[in-house]
């Protein structure tokens, strides 16, 4: 099983870049997509249905805000909408395809620029992780955290301790998620290397993305039971329709 998140940053405009092309081409089970500042009866059919994929969709409240997507081949048992506290469901952060044996969730965290706000998601958002990790069912939460972990996350890190993204507080959160909490990192199960991003602040074109000063914010997350079913993980760095790269993990399952 293959899947992918990617953080298109406004989907007409990844569209308009080659999003679409590229995802006819990735064979994947799922694709998960964040940030895509439109509205679903907004988009016509080829972004909400492309061949071979069911796409489902949470509209923001706000316009040009957010928002988050599901492309599946598979048609899933059931779709779960948001996550029940306002912050979260009125921005349209989440999104959950429930299939046979587990789900998979699109996500997107707050960016940080409202500090305050992303806190307090944070705080409510850990109270469902808690929840996720008690229960039997298997997660695969795929998306934007906004948050780099660990040192080799970044570049420049010394000098990020401040930045929204890389502040004390948000690691030693990400510290419960992937400790006490119970969930890994499928990506640092496979890759154990610096120099690995999904996210570019000043992006250039024409350099190579992985010489050029990034972080690595986006994740797939699963639950300790799962840690043995990751085969592979990569970051697409040849996918340039975004200022963020696709992440994609493979894992011995099947839907």
């Amino acid at each position: 099983m293959k899947i992918a998140t990617i953080n298109v940053n406004g989907i007409r405009e990844a569209v308009g870049r080659g999003f679409l092309d590229w995802l006819a081409n990735q064979d994947a089970d799922v694709v998960c997509v964040q940030n895509l500042k439109a509205k679903s009866f907004e988009l016509d059919g080829s972004i909400l249905y492309p061949e071979g994929y069911e796409g489902y969709f949470l509209d923001a409240e706000q316009d040009g805000f957010s928002g988050v997507g599901l492309y599946c081949r598979k048609i899933p048992k059931a779709i779960m909408y948001g996550l029940g506290f306002p912050q979260c469901d009125h921005e349209a952060r989440f999104l959950q395809a429930d299939y046979d044996r587990f789900s998979i969730a699109s996500f997107l965290m707050p960016d940080g620029s409202d500090p305050a706000a992303k806190q307090n998601f944070m705080a409510q958002y850990q109270e469902y992780l808690t929840k996720m990790a008690r229960k039997r069912r298997e997660y695969i939460i795929c998306g934007t955290w906004h948050i780099a972990h660990k040192t080799i996350d970044l570049e420049n890190w010394a000098d990020n301790q401040t930045t929204p993204g890389f502040k004390p507080e948000e690691r030693a959160w990400m510290d419960q998620v992937f400790g006490p909490t119970g969930f890994i990192d499928t990506f640092r199960e496979i890759n154990r290397d610096a120099g690995e991003y999904t996210w570019w602040p000043a992006l250039d074109q024409d350099q190579p993305r992985e010489r050029q000063e990034g972080w690595r914010i986006d994740y797939q997350i699963v639950g300790p039971n799962f840690r043995r079913h990751v085969v592979d993980a990569w970051i697409d760095y040849d996918a340039t329709f975004s200022e963020y790269a696709p992440l994609i993990v493979e894992y011995d399952l099947t839907l």
